[in-house]
């Protein structure tokens, strides 16, 4: 919902500030006051485009800003903000100000964006009707939501359909991919059955690099392990030129504590802990022995070793840095040759699943169409009955609904909404319509019809409603208005009193000169400020006690019909 709108150097529009109210929220004034340059100023925001000769004269610049309520009910909107990295609160505050120079720039939430974003966002915001303007209801992804937005079986159906689809172009898109993997499938099949031979062939086992690494480490240094060895040997266990060997040493040891142990125990302790010490240095002397004669000092061994390792690293290197990486290779190198041995048959079966899948797509998309047509003919001939209630008698309103041989997510039909004002004429799309009274006549229907279920936040703006319409016509115009702000925010500009006295917001526009310039000023009209001004537009300028009157009881009889509105809203809503 607009909030509020400021406006600097705009035309005739030095500074202004505007404040909205939640429904139906009027503009009036007299011709040239600048009502139209308001709805330009708002244009603006939505990413319209600005001359520069619209900056007011002796400025260098204009600027419009903004504010904009948003609630739960603007879920796509957020999504779209969120794209850009734009925080999406309880406001939505839009700014755009356009130089002389003509360079200019646009913040959203005090991010800057650009001029194309701003477009995509401003459908969300608010739905302008007047003459040249990009209706929201003219967007074909509208008029679906339109037609399915009030028929619980048709949002059924499509529901259905959608998954369906879903479903369907998943199972076209794997079809396509593996169609496209298969076109250089013998030079990969080549590749694979390459690779998967030279690991095969090397028979890894987990842990072979590093036990290889430690043998090869033991033949790379097998004369000083043997010199090493043999020494230990000799000085455990042999006498030679260097003296006694440490086991003839630890005997004669124990031999003197022995004799000591026959006077005296004092030695016991230390007798058991040689006695010990001589076992252990016994056994080790058989190890290191054992070691020694298990040394293995064959060249031709080392080699073989350095041919495997050489082999391991190759692998390792090729496919992973690690046995079980090489491996785990292996394995899908292997599910991939089954996968492509399967070719034929995956093929064959995703074949069968996309062609009953088509089939069901056929039955739903149909059923779609045949109940898309059944409620466009009846919303037809309500928007028709409500035309002819606007003072559009003769005119002609169809939507039509026809099947193509395309499916997208939304169906396979295309939907166009055709309309004819007078009899002879022929029956045109609304985006060929010129005339911008007409097109807000049919909004102004279509929402009257549709206004209990339109939950979004776009804030709807007739411009030029009143063109060519008044007594009875002009009465019932009015009347659906205020239907309509019942459940939406309207902003209406106006020459009618009819339409004027149901207002719940009253803002009055108009012209001065101040100083050498002249300036627009918007006023919010108190009580009896709007009874003249309804007496002046029902009466003219010689507003007489007789007028004033009148004015009092339109208005009177506004707050009657409003109420009722209301009373129907609150009913509708148990």
């Amino acid at each position: 919902m607009l909030q509020s709108l400021r406006v600097w150097n705009f035309a005739l529009l030095e500074e202004v500030a505007v404040e909205f109210g939640a429904g139906l929220n009027i503009l009036t004034g007299e011709t040239g006051a600048g009502k139209s340059i308001l709805i330009d100023a708002l244009g603006a925001i939505l990413g319209q485009r600005v001359s520069s000769d619209a900056i007011r004269s002796g400025a260098d610049a204009l600027r419009v800003e903004a504010v904009f309520s948003l609630d739960e009910n603007d879920a796509e909107l957020c999504a779209l903000l969120a794209e850009q990295e734009i925080e999406c609160e309880d406001e939505l505050i839009v700014m755009r100000k356009i130089a002389r120079t003509g360079k200019g720039s646009i913040l959203v939430n005090g991010s800057h964006v650009t001029l194309t974003f701003l477009k995509k966002i401003a459908p969300y915001l608010v739905d302008i009707h007047g003459q040249n303007e990009n209706l929201a209801l003219l967007r074909e992804n509208a008029q679906r939501n339109l037609l399915e937005g009030g028929d619980s079986d048709l949002r059924t159906r499509l529901a259905a359909y959608a998954q369906v689809y879903a479903d369907w172009k998943e199972k076209t898109r794997l079809r396509e991919e593996r169609a496209e993997e298969i076109e250089d499938i013998g030079e990969r099949l080549e590749l694979l059955r390459w690779q998967e031979k030279e690991i095969a062939e090397a028979e890894l086992t987990v842990g072979e690099d590093e036990e290889l690494e430690t043998e090869i480490r033991r033949l790379s240094h097998a004369e000083r392990l043997v010199e090493n060895a043999a020494e230990a040997v000799n000085l455990l266990s042999e006498d030679g030129e260097e003296g006694i060997a440490v086991l003839s040493a630890l005997a004669r040891v124990t031999h003197a504590l022995d004799e000591v142990a026959r006077y005296d125990d004092g030695l016991t302790n230390a007798q058991t802990m040689i006695e010990e010490a001589y076992i252990s240095l016994q056994e080790a002397s058989y190890e290191v022995r054992d070691y020694l004669d298990s040394i293995d000092t064959d060249p031709s061994r080392l080699d073989q070793m350095q041919t495997r390792m050489d082999v391991l690293d190759r692998l390792k290197k090729k496919y992973g840095g690690t046995i079980p990486a090489v491996l785990e290779r292996l394995s899908c190198i292997r599910r991939e040759l089954e996968s492509i041995d399967n070719y034929d048959v995956d093929m064959e079966q995703l074949d069968k699943e996309i062609a009953a899948l088509h089939e069901q797509l056929k039955t739903c998309a149909a059923e779609l169409t045949v109940r898309r047509q059944e409620v466009g003919a009846a919303l037809s001939t309500d928007i028709a009955r409500e035309l002819q209630g606007l003072g559009m008698e003769k005119a002609r309103f169809h939507i039509v609904v026809t099947p193509e041989e395309k499916y997208t997510s939304r169906g396979a039909d295309s939907l166009s909404m055709l309309f004819s004002a007078n009899v002879g004429e022929e029956e045109k799309p609304l985006e060929k319509i010129a005339s911008g009274g007409e097109l807000s006549r049919i909004a102004l229907a279509i929402k009257s019809i549709v206004a209990a279920r339109d939950t979004g936040g776009t804030s709807m703006v007739f411009d030029e409603i009143d063109t060519g319409i008044g007594g009875r016509t002009a009465q019932m115009v009015a009347e659906r208005i205020a239907f309509v702000a019942h459940y939406k925010q309207v902003l209406c500009i106006t020459h009618l009193p009819q339409i004027a006295c149901m207002a719940d917001e009253h803002l009055y526009i108009a012209k001065s000169v101040k100083g050498d310039t002249t300036v627009t000023q918007v006023t919010a009209l108190s009580d009896e400020e709007r009874v003249r001004e309804i007496a002046r537009m029902a009466s003219g300028d010689d507003v007489t006690e007789a007028a004033l009157a009148n004015a009092r009881e339109m208005l009177a009889g506004a707050g009657k019909k409003k109420a009722a509105f209301q009373k129907k809203k609150k009913a509708a809503k148990k």
